[in-house]
């Protein structure tokens, strides 16, 4: 008997693309047992479009409408992974840049039982990348997959395009609820996260992008911000991103110093001066990248802006001295002392905003039966290094 399968499409208004590509993938799964799945974002009626062609459509046709876009794109892969009919899955996006004739080769693939995800590859043998337009995008593409490739060696090694939104997988063979979805690569989060369970087996087929037919591009440097951000939490964990941007912070510190002490400031009011900025950029980028999933239960937004400013503050206030009093006892540049102090308070820092920052706000009496029975400083910490720092198998 044929594979039964779920094809999941993310849709963002792109309604006038759903009845060709529903043809168009109805045909290719002919002799299959299928559901076509729409996730749909949109603002343009294409849940309502989606519904007047499945009327009439040669296999099932669902759609479910998100009224909040949690998680981008691959938050929407995740619900359909989650509410798929079938264990075996494709993802496709909905702009027909994916060929949809393409899963009839993708599900051949599969059949022979040695793989439990097989990518449509637009960088192996007869494959083309032409469809992503501009030179610019193209050296993009290929830049980030080198650098992604470069970053997670054991599990992409066979991967010519972890990049690719148009993938084949078994669900029964990963673990969704690892999945921590944000912006367009869902299926790097799927091969670095979610096979922890089982070292993923990865098989390609050679894709041909296409040119897009309605709607426009989601890129933007938005975006491309967002997959930095996500890439260095995928590899390093929240504690190397916490890190990213304390060393960002910390170059930023060390400029602001050079430029005002070779202008004549004196390196204590110096070193003052380039603390304020960064505590405040610090706190704005943690916000964003960091803790963004954190402060929907912690505290208010200026409890959380004063508990750490205020740390941050009393930190800079302990560790400027120190710094002063490697200046002129070891006799050391300015320069150096506030890269040495700013690497040894990073961890006094980072469980700081983890732990007290970032803490759940208290439940209340009716919810208390829920709460543990015992609960030390001492095991909170132990927990956040050991969720935190070791988390990423790959070190």
């Amino acid at each position: 008997m044929a594979e039964a399968v779920t094809v999941i499409v993310p849709t963002f208004n792109e309604r006038d693309n759903v009845e060709q590509l529903v043809r168009r993938t109805a045909a290719a799964l002919a002799g299959f047992r299928a559901e076509i799945l729409f996730i749909d974002d949109s603002t343009d009626g294409t849940a309502d479009e989606v519904a007047r062609v499945a009327a009439s459509a040669s296999l099932p046709v669902r759609v479910i409408h998100r009224e909040h876009n949690t998680g981008g794109l691959s938050g929407a892969v995740v619900l359909g992974l989650r509410e798929a009919a079938h264990d075996v899955c494709i993802v496709m996006d909905g702009d027909l840049q994916h060929p949809p004739e393409l899963v009839t080769a993708m599900l051949s693939r599969y059949a022979r039982g040695d793989a439990d995800v097989v990518a449509a590859s637009r960088y192996i043998g007869g494959g083309d990348s032409a469809g992503l337009g501009t030179t610019m995008r193209l050296g993009v593409s290929k830049a980030a997959t080198a650098i992604t490739k470069a970053m997670f060696l054991r599990r992409l090694w066979r991967s010519s395009d972890p990049m690719t939104g148009f993938f084949l997988v078994n669900r029964a063979r990963i673990d969704i609820d690892v999945l921590r979805p944000q912006g367009f690569k869902i299926l790097l989060e799927i091969l670095v996260r979610a096979g922890e369970r089982h070292d993923l087996r990865i098989a390609e087929v050679p894709m041909a992008f296409g040119t897009r037919q309605h709607g426009h591009s989601k890129a933007s440097l938005r975006q491309g911000a967002t997959f930095l951000a996500h890439l260095a939490r995928l590899r390093f964990g929240k504690m190397g991103l916490f890190a990213l941007i304390g060393g960002i912070g910390a170059i930023v510190n060390i400029g602001i110093m050079w430029v005002l002490v070779s202008a004549g400031t004196d390196y204590v009011l110096a070193a003052i001066i380039g603390a304020a900025v960064t505590i405040i950029g610090n706190f704005v980028l943690q916000e964003l990248f960091v803790f963004r999933v954190e402060r929907r239960d912690a505290s208010r937004l200026w409890v959380r802006f004063t508990a750490s400013v205020s740390f941050n503050s009393i930190e800079a206030a302990l560790r400027i001295p120190v710094m002063a009093w490697m200046v002129e006892g070891w006799h050391i540049s300015s320069v150096l002392a506030t890269a040495i102090s700013l690497v040894v308070a990073f961890f006094a820092r980072f469980l700081f905003h983890a732990l007290v920052v970032y803490a759940p706000r208290r439940r209340g009496k009716s919810d208390a039966i829920a709460e543990p029975a015992t609960d030390t400083a001492a095991m909170r910490v132990l927990r956040a290094i050991d969720a935190e720092a070791m988390r990423p198998g790959e070190l």
